[in-house]
């Protein structure tokens, strides 16, 4: 008799005896006890009949495996190929940084009369005031209009000359060009000018300038009282973009 057949032979027996066993329990006799040889050789025989019956063990322990092994290592992710024009575009669209230079190539205007386009007249800033009240009261001059700054603020008045610099004679019609000016002081918030009904004020100015002469021309914005000037702008509106001018 062969080793394999002895020990087929072995556990059926142990087998049978373990079923006689379980039947003379369950007539009321107590269990044989087995020793740790027989114990081990029963465990080893139940998983091989487990293992052998259970149609699914090949294709969940061994053959599935394989296959999620062989998805991952041998096929690759797919990806679009483009064709090598289209390749070639996509490729240099990713590497050029895009830059709208359109406004580095306009030149904005710079000055009062480029922005209204007013001929034959250039605007100087000459300075500025800070005072209580504009114009200044002079004894025995009778004053048309005055402005007085409100509690606690001055009138920070921005003085420019209107120079004809044409042989004839100018109209300079500001309120017709849509003059409209704000005024940035120490690089706060810019605020708009006062609307005033002073005969020299910028915004509103309507006269004619005889040939080769000037005229000067203010606006008026308030600030805090005592407070120190270290920067001024002009902001020049009415057209489609807005132009800074650094006074001071």
């Amino acid at each position: 008799m062969g080793e394999n057949e002895g020990s087929v032979k072995k556990i059926n027996i142990l087998l049978c005896g373990v079923g006689i066993a379980c039947i003379l329990t369950g007539c009321g006799k107590t269990m044989p006890e087995l020793t740790e040889e027989e114990n081990q050789i029963i465990t080893e025989y139940a998983v091989g009949l487990l293992l052998k019956y259970d149609k699914s063990h090949n294709s969940r322990l061994v053959d599935t495996s394989a296959y999620d092994l062989t998805e991952d290592a041998e096929e690759p992710e797919q990806t679009e190929e483009l064709p090598e024009e289209e390749q070639l575009a996509s490729d240099t669209a990713e590497s050029t940084e895009v830059i709208d230079v359109s406004q580095d190539e306009e030149t904005l205007p710079a000055s009062i009369e480029t922005y209204y386009d007013i001929p034959d007249v250039a605007f100087q800033y000459t300075g500025y005031e800070l005072t209580s009240s504009y114009p200044s009261e002079t004894e025995g001059e009778d004053l048309f209009f005055a402005m007085n700054a409100t509690e606690g603020a001055e009138l920070l008045v921005l003085k420019f000359m209107a120079v004809n610099t044409s042989g004839n004679d100018t109209q300079l019609d500001m309120l017709d060009r849509g003059a409209r000016f704000r005024v940035s002081v120490n690089g706060e918030k810019s605020t708009g000018v006062l609307t005033t009904m002073l005969l020299n004020d910028m915004q509103t100015y309507d006269a004619v300038l005889p040939a080769g002469s000037s005229v000067e021309l203010i606006s008026i914005v308030e600030v805090p009282q005592g407070t120190n000037i270290e920067s001024l702008a002009l902001i020049l509106r009415g057209n489609d973009e807005s132009v800074t001018m650094t006074l001071e």
